[in-house]
């Protein structure tokens, strides 16, 4: 412990990470640099630095990453249509390896010698922030206190709180949400209170970003999404920037009761848990790039990144962005979004996405000439699928005429 002088936290101003500022004082009588990320979780973060002011921290980081982590993470991981058992968009798990690599950034900046975060020792985003860490600075120390310390109920943190002058007003003392609640510009999360049990409904004063599909609009709404290189560029005509354009895609899709899910997923530490999401944004993001991908990608690429792409989910859900292995399937799959060029339009209604069209002047490979039911002239020769489909059928052939006597 007397090796560590000085320490990154990840700092929310919470009470819990509030705590664990006065704690690693306690334990390791080390000096604590704080690092609060903007993610476009949609609070004001002025208060965490006048909370680790008050705590008497001399050097806080308040960072603004909302550009940083939706061109840099959120875009490439959709450029691969990445979901998780199917249904999760990967919200947190998108945002700790940023997490990660700011803290690491600071660590070598401040001439720090240990990183902290306030993951718990059940669930996914101890191994993410962690594997974050090592991945990038191998020697780095990194600090756990909810594997160290005794700390280990509500009671016991409000306790050490109030003993050490820690302020605990507010939801701090567990007057707001009953969630465990995470949020970024491409999701917010809940878990925990009524929802550890699998059978009780999510409670409609439960989400924050949407509207019930119920008591969405009756009309619906159109709207044409632009990409170029297989990255949303514009929202009917208008260029926006990567985080204005994310921004934007989830007031619309939360107006009309777009992108809730309520899954139950298997954590990587082994256990499952029940989470409700709310992603509005990227659920239309995810359905439109199919749709364009659909008439600009080569079939066979096109499959590929289909099979490619639990592997790649898992990887991120993992906490494994910043393995070798991930870079090789985004250097593949961003290899085949040069010609993911054109428009999509949806309609928003009522919690759907619905594609009614898309186009590309310069990339299509839909060829209508071709794929007409009405007179082609000669533009395919129909004849030519006898061979094909003789070629292909020669194995099945085979196996039907050694298996010609068995009972089938």
């Amino acid at each position: 412990m007397s090796d560590i002088k000085k320490v990154v936290l990840a700092y929310s101003g919470g009470l819990d990470t509030s705590v664990i500022l006065q704690w690693l004082r306690d334990h390791y009588q080390c000096e604590v640099v704080t690092f609060t990320a903007d993610l476009g979780q949609g609070e004001e973060l002025e208060p965490a630095r006048v909370k680790a002011q008050a705590l008497g921290v001399e050097e806080i980081y308040i960072d603004d990453l909302r550009e940083e982590f939706v061109r840099d993470f959120v875009f490439p991981m959709f450029r691969a249509n990445a979901l998780y058992e199917g249904e999760y968009l990967l919200g947190t798990s998108i945002a700790r390896p940023l997490i990660a690599k700011r803290q690491i950034e600071i660590a070598r900046a401040t001439g720090a010698d240990a990183v902290c975060h306030g993951a718990t020792g059940k669930g996914n985003d101890q191994v993410r922030f962690e594997l974050g860490y090592y991945g990038l600075e191998p020697g780095i120390h990194v600090i756990a206190p909810w594997r160290e310390w005794d700390l280990n109920s509500r009671e016991r943190l409000l306790a050490y709180a109030e003993e050490h002058g820690i302020s605990i007003e507010g939801k701090q003392a567990g007057g707001g949400s009953p969630y465990s609640m995470d949020a970024n510009l491409l999701h917010i999360s809940y878990e925990g209170g009524v929802l550890e049990d699998t059978w009780t409904p999510a409670e409609e004063s439960m989400w924050r970003w949407s509207v019930s599909p119920e008591a969405a609009p009756d009309a619906p709404e159109v709207i044409d999404l632009a990409f170029r290189g297989g990255d949303p560029v514009a929202i009917n005509g208008q260029a926006l920037a990567p985080h204005d354009l994310l921004a934007r895609l989830n007031q619309l899709g939360g107006e009309h009761g777009i992108g809730r899910v309520d899954i139950v997923e298997n954590r990587y530490v082994g256990m499952k848990s029940r989470g409700c999401y709310e992603t509005p944004g990227g659920t239309i993001l995810l359905r439109a790039r199919r749709a364009i991908e659909s008439i600009t990608l080569d079939r066979e690429s096109a499959h590929l990144k289909d099979e490619l792409m639990p592997r790649y989910a898992s990887l991120i859900y993992n906490g494994y962005w910043w393995s070798p292995e991930r870079e090789a399937l985004q250097a593949l799959i961003d290899n085949t979004q040069g010609p993911v060029n054109g428009v999509v339009r949806l309609k928003l209604y009522k919690g759907n996405v619905i594609v009614i069209g898309r186009r590309s002047e310069t990339d299509s490979l839909f060829d209508d000439s071709i794929a007409t039911f009405e007179d082609d002239a000669g533009a395919y020769d129909q004849q030519d699928a006898e061979g094909f489909i003789k070629l292909n059928a020669l194995r099945l052939r085979l196996a039907a005429r050694r298996g010609e006597h068995k009972d089938r």
